[in-house]
């Protein structure tokens, strides 16, 4: 690297601006990408100041194709990047091929030197290759979880659309980038410069940390029997009214002991377990997503009375309706807290951008 380029590293790297570095994989998806880089091109429209800066990075500096057959035309080869607080790897699809040795190793340089890594859509994968999501949760796309489990047991996947931690920002595929990145602009610049960011994007809202990816029936449940499928897919339309065990079992054709033995072998529960579990999580996500009041979400969600919703969600949430309404962070919630299929552990605060440039 030339002097006078590092020159105007050392010049960029003074400024205040958060400087995100983006490592395009092969094949990597592009609305990821644009979900990713946007936010922080609109923060700093709507700042008026240079808030964020980006560089996208590729293995050798050559431009990449997309999985959508898109060149982009990177800024940057590893070996020539500039100084960075923090570098996401942007997946895609067929990740297990999508990635090279050396940019394995410049991962874990970076890591060495505290940079903060992540990964969107499928990217996770390839920091798990380099080591660097052990004993750690991570988001990635459902597509890709299976492969990466059982290729890493030290990595626990969960079911949120992203997870930031200190050292690590995770996060699914599609649009859910938008989400994390606006999360993380909200906790560094404030609300207000979030939500400005959502309007001009047109979102109804901004998905948080607990918000998960819908993943298809077949791949959630990890088993094949379209019987048990069918039975899900009942209790998940009927929320409100739930349907009796008989008569949910008469609409399968098979009989209320056939259907308990069903859920037992496959899910290791009863399907009223299961059931009251789905309903639990939706008047979550009611009562985090919405204004309706505890009685109406209670209502909507199937339950009889208030007293009885509340003592069923204490349960099994660890703690109440109210409770979780005033504890939109999630910092309240015990450890344990169990809610099938959605795992919701406690996160630490992010620190994007506040590490010191090494």
């Amino acid at each position: 690297m030339s002097e006078s380029r590092r020159q105007a590293d050392r010049e960029e790297n003074s400024c205040s601006a958060t400087h995100v570095g983006f490592l395009l994989l092969k094949h990597y998806t592009l609305i990821s990408l644009a979900a990713a880089v946007e936010p922080l091109r609109m923060a700093n429209q709507l700042a008026g100041k240079k808030l964020y800066q980006w560089t996208l990075v590729t293995d050798d500096g050559e431009p990449v194709t997309a999985s959508d057959g898109i060149r982009t035309l990177p800024d940057s080869s590893i070996a020539d990047a500039p100084l960075m607080d923090a570098v996401l790897v942007v997946g895609g699809i067929d990740v297990a091929h999508s990635y090279s040795e050396t940019e394995l190793d410049w991962l874990r340089g970076l890591d060495i030197k505290g940079v903060q890594l992540g990964g969107i859509c499928t990217g996770a994968f390839v920091l798990a290759e380099a080591n660097l999501l052990d004993d750690q949760e991570c988001s990635v796309h459902w597509e890709c979880m299976t492969a990466l489990q059982e290729l890493h047991p030290k990595v626990s996947c969960n079911n949120q659309l992203f997870t930031v931690e200190r050292r690590r920002l995770t996060c699914t595929g599609g649009t859910a980038p938008l989400d994390m990145m606006l999360n993380i602009i909200r906790r560094a610049h404030g609300q207000a410069l979030a939500n400005s960011i959502s309007e001009m994007f047109i979102l109804d809202r901004i998905r948080d940390q607990s918000d998960t990816q819908k993943i298809p029936l077949k791949q959630s449940l990890g088993v094949t029997s379209p019987k048990l499928v069918e039975a899900v897919t009942l209790m998940d339309a009927n929320i409100e009214e739930p349907i009796p065990l008989e008569e949910l079992a008469g609409l399968l054709s098979i009989s209320r002991r056939q259907l308990e033995r069903l859920f037992k072998s496959n899910l290791d529960c009863s399907p009223s377990r299961y059931y009251l579990r789905l309903r639990l999580f939706r008047a979550r996500q009611l009562l985090k997503q919405t204004s309706l009041s505890i009685i109406e979400v209670a209502s909507l969600c199937g339950f009889v009375s208030t007293p009885h919703f509340s003592k069923c969600y204490r349960t099994h949430l660890g703690i109440t309706p109210r409770e979780e309404r005033a504890d939109l962070g999630g910092s309240n919630r015990p450890p344990g807290s169990d809610i099938d299929p959605v795992k919701d552990p406690a996160r630490l605060e992010p620190h994007f951008g506040s590490v010191p440039t090494p």
